[in-house]
This record gives C-alpha cells, sequence and structure tokens, in this order.
C-alpha cells in the first residue's frame, strides 16, 4: 500500500489486528455495544501503540491539567475524557479522516462511528508498519555503509599518522644522511686519488724495470 487510504475494516479484522499488534483483545459484543469505558481504554491503547502517548505521560498530563482547578477531586473524570478526545480528535484530523471526531464519540459512542474510528487508526498503522518494512533493510544498509565509512577514516587517519611518523624520522635522520653522505664522498674522491697515484707508481716501476734491462 503505497498511499494511505480508508478501507473499512471489518469487526473481525478489527479484532484480529488488535490482538495480533498486541494491542488490547477485544470481543465482539465489546465492538457491537461500545460504551465509554471500552471506548476510552481502546483509545487510549491506540494511542500508545501509535507512540502518541506514553503510558506514563498521560498522568503527568491529567495531574498538571487538575492542578489548574479549585476543585481537583470533583474534575478528575472530566479532565481524563477531556485530554483524551483531544489527543483522538487530532490524531483523526492529522489523517485526513473524512469524518470528524467529536466528544460524544467518547461519552455516548456509536458501534458504527467507533469502528470506523478504529478502522482509520489501525489503517493508517498498517500503513506505516508497511512502510517502516520497507524502509528498515534501507535503513541498516546505510547504517552498515556508515560504519564502514567510520572504520575507512580511522584506517584513513592511521596512515596519515604513521606517514607524518616516518616524515619526522626522516627529517631527524636527514642530518646523519646528509654527513654518511659526506663521508662517501671523500672517500669516493681518495679512493680515486690513491688509484690516480697507484697508476703513477706503477708507471714509474714499469720505467725504472725497463732501464734496468738496458744496463744489463
Amino acid at each position: 500500500m503505497s498511499k494511505f487510504e480508508y478501507p473499512r475494516l471489518s469487526r473481525t479484522d478489527i479484532i484480529t489486528i488488535l490482538k495480533e499488534s498486541q494491542i488490547v483483545e477485544v470481543k465482539e459484543n465489546d465492538l457491537k455495544n461500545p460504551n465509554p469505558d471500552f471506548v476510552s481504554d481502546l483509545y487510549t491503547r491506540l494511542l500508545i501503540y501509535r507512540h502518541t502517548l506514553h503510558e506514563d505521560e498521560q498522568g503527568q498530563v491529567e495531574f498538571f491539567a487538575l492542578e489548574q482547578l479549585e476543585n481537583p477531586d470533583l474534575h478528575v473524570g472530566s479532565v481524563q475524557v477531556m485530554n483524551l478526545y483531544s489527543r483522538i480528535k487530532g490524531v483523526v484530523a492529522s489523517l485526513d479522516c473524512p469524518m470528524q471526531f467529536n466528544l460524544k464519540d467518547l461519552i455516548r459512542p456509536d458501534a458504527v462511528r467507533t469502528e470506523f474510528f478504529i478502522s482509520t487508526i489501525l489503517n493508517f498503522c498498517l500503513h506505516k508498519d508497511a512502510k517502516m518494512n520497507i524502509l528498515r533493510p534501507i535503513v541498516e544498509e546505510l547504517a552498515d555503509l556508515d560504519e564502514q565509512r567510520n572504520d575507512w577514516e580511522a584506517k584513513i587517519s592511521q596512515l596519515i599518522a604513521e606517514i607524518a611518523g616516518y616524515n619526522e624520522a626522516r627529517e631527524k635522520e636527514l642530518p646523519l644522511v646528509q654527513e654518511v653522505d659526506t663521508k662517501v664522498k671523500e672517500l669516493q674522491q681518495t679512493i680515486a686519488g690513491l688509484n690516480s697515484h697507484q697508476m703513477l707508481l706503477k708507471a714509474s716501476y714499469n720505467k725504472l724495470k725497463d732501464k734496468t734491462k738496458e744496463m744489463e
């Protein structure tokens, strides 16, 4: 399902989806003859499942609202109903639902309207879950690629550090290398001079040898 729509779920489908999604287990008669307590609990569980409401958040919101009243004990039920009504109305409106949610849907619920709103919210949850199932492998692959990129960046940083170390060592050893090069060149010049002197000695020796033979 690429586009969210509002197919009407059957009563059986609603019961099955609520159970399989581990939202709540309901009976057919609960939907056929809804009462305020039932729909309030069901809508609350749907909000929690949809992550629109956190379990620990609900009490905090109600406590804050009651603090603003002169006689909070007299308004506990009203505050709970109005908070839930505001939440559900906002969710239904955000889904561009063709039917408007009103306060009567909480305090005097109608079976047809209740099933329609439950179908709307469940269909959106299914639609969202389907999209998440499609996106999850992509997100996981991106996470793997990001991890690989971080590994390569770490290796590159390590290599850069090693190269810098080699360059630093080379710079420290450069004077010694230059000194050795100078001595090698000096020795090469000495060897060349000795070779020349040896050749001169050899030539003189040959001349003397030749003169010796002539004198004999």
